[in-house]
């Protein structure tokens, strides 16, 4: 019989186990203890109590849920060499950490994962470490058992799955150096641009959107009509442009969540007392230029015209390359919103960090983007001898780089959601001979407010005035970039909050430290965001960048709810 959320919250506690019992291989406690916390909202609530009974376990009894599992031998279907090379593996992740490399096979999609995915992921999971590799092998068991559940319930993420073939159709599209690796790799105004363009425009009209066009910076703009003529209209979107040799739905999956929903709409034949208007921002990155979130700034009426001039590594101006792609320059200033014809912006967007999936939660609700300072600087010492000179005489460029190098990682590390980044670390002319006699570096400074960026700043320019005071050196220090940060506005946040709270899932809060389009439009409109977990530890701009179909449909609905508060 199939299971529904009513039996589960009413029928005996042994019976539904014993209908679960495969849920988790070895361990019918996980099930017996979670449904003692009924009754479940939702599904999804029941997958996230079911993930925190396992967190809250104690290690041996997490070490004796993974070590019950079936170690793989590789399935059937594969060769001989693929087989015997997934045995090898397994082998060696055992004998490293103890216990099997856990892996839903069934993938994100639940489609199931190619041999050479499968081997590449044991591969890259095998130079893990093991407190690591442990919470990753549990997040794989959570998966596995997810994808059981959805069968027991008959509860396929049918919306999610048309969201992921959707990131999987678009991904076709990759410059030729990226594409020759498999890898995708998307700038403005490229031909791969191009072709996502058509094919976003083509997607949107096949979802029932009323108007679709290309404006003047290559954004594309899609609108639903409103029940009545000259309703205010709901913004939304992300970027379709990535970082070289990234990820699939950075930006992407803030295109297409709402493109569901209006092709829901649209089926249903419903209109909504405001008008939806989603936006594919061409340029979020600024790979090809130094302009990022080109498209939203457009918008957001701070396109800044010195930026035609710029030149790309073949010496290809932007207006050259806007004018090819035959967009109107002249027409860019006309493209900037009147706040009044909008209610606000939201945006949806992979978390790009682990905080969700260590949380076991699916959906975040994003507090604050944070802001940020970057700063390029010089050690000046002396280059001398590394043999002769004694440790005590040493004018060493390098070792107060690194001493800074671990104030900012101990200092920003004391206030949740503070994050200082030295990146760039170079000794021009170095030698392994030598003493450093100069130290180039980066700061990138970050916080979700801009009162804890400044205080961080001014916590580690001072601090880099006194090492070099210490240890007798000269420095200099230039800020090349300065972001405010951009707080959620309150109402909107608790839309989110609501949305989320409808999934029967917990309201998990998080600032993000990447920038978004939502940046730019904050000070237009108000705006908030929706996170959704990453898979692979929240990495991001990566082509390890992953999310489940499931998390999509969750998103989905989050945003079809948002939609639905508007309404009324």
């Amino acid at each position: 019989m199939t299971l529904t959320l009513q039996r589960l919250n009413t029928d005996p506690v042994h019976q539904v186990a014993s209908e679960l019992d495969s849920l988790y291989e070895g361990a019918p406690w996980v099930v017996r203890d979670t449904l003692s916390t009924r009754p479940f909202r939702s599904l999804a609530g029941f997958k996230y109590a079911l993930a925190n009974t396992v967190t809250s376990a104690s290690r041996a009894a997490q070490l004796a849920l993974v070590q019950a599992h079936t170690t793989l031998a590789g399935p059937s279907e594969w060769n001989a060499d693929q087989a015997a090379r997934i045995r090898r593996l397994q082998a060696a992740y055992l004998e490293k950490f103890g216990f099997p490399c856990v892996l839903a096979l069934a993938g994100p999609r639940g489609t199931g994962l190619a041999p050479t995915e499968v081997i590449a992921t044991h591969e890259r999971r095998l130079r893990g470490h093991v407190g690591g590799e442990l919470a990753e092998c549990l997040r794989n068991l959570h998966r596995i058992a997810e994808l059981r559940l959805n069968a027991a319930f008959d509860s396929p993420p049918s919306l999610g799955n048309q969201v992921w073939d959707w990131h999987e159709d678009l991904a076709r599209f990759s410059e030729p150096d990226a594409a020759a690796k498999g890898q995708l790799t998307v700038t403005y105004l490229t031909p791969a641009h191009r072709a996502c363009k058509q094919s976003l425009s083509l997607t949107f009209r096949n979802c029932g959107f009323d108007e679709v066009h290309v404006d003047a910076v290559g954004n594309v703009v899609a609108r639903y009509r409103a029940q009545t003529a000259h309703a205010p209209a709901l913004l939304t979107g992300s970027h379709f442009d990535t970082v070289h040799h990234g990820g699939k739905y950075a930006g992407r999956l803030g295109i297409f969540v709402p493109a569901m929903c209006v092709q829901q709409l649209a089926r249903q034949g419903r209109r909504l007392p405001f008008a939806i208007e989603l936006v594919a921002f061409a340029d979020g990155e600024g790979q090809r230029y130094q302009t990022s979130f080109l498209g939203s700034s457009a918008l957001a009426g701070r396109f800044s015209y010195g930026w035609l001039a710029q030149r790309d590594a073949d010496r290809i101006s932007m207006r050259d390359a806007m004018e090819h792609a035959g967009l109107m320059v002249d027409d860019i200033a006309g493209i900037a919103r009147n706040p009044r014809d909008y209610l606000g912006f939201v945006e949806v967007h992979i978390e790009q960090g682990p905080l969700l999936n260590r949380l076991n939660a699916p959906l975040g609700v994003v507090t604050s983007i944070s802001g940020g300072v970057r700063y390029l600087g010089a050690i000046e010492g002396v280059a001398r001898h590394a043999g002769t000179t004694p440790m005590d005489q040493r004018r060493d460029a390098a070792a107060a780089a690194a001493e800074l190098l671990l104030y900012v990682e101990r200092h920003a590390a004391q206030t949740p959601h503070v994050v200082g980044t030295m990146g760039l670390l170079q000794v021009p002319g170095g030698s392994i001979k030598l003493v450093p006699g100069r130290c180039e570096f980066s700061l990138d400074l970050r916080a979700p407010s801009d009162g804890q960026r400044d205080a961080l700043a001014h916590d580690v320019l001072a601090e880099l005035a006194a090492i070099c005071q210490r240890r007798n050196l000269e420095y200099s220090i230039k800020e090349t970039a300065r972001v405010n940060a951009a707080a959620s506005d309150p109402i909107w946040q608790q839309r989110w909050e609501e949305a989320v709270a409808a999934q029967g899932l917990p309201v998990q809060h998080l600032p993000s430290g990447a920038g978004h389009d939502a940046v730019k439009l904050h000070s237009l409109l108000p705006q908030a965001m929706l996170f959704v977990r990453g898979q692979n530890e929240g990495i991001s701009h990566s082509p390890l960048e992953s999310t489940t179909s499931d998390d999509m449909q969750l998103a989905v609905q989050a945003f079809a709810r948002l939609l639905e508060q508007l309404a009324l």
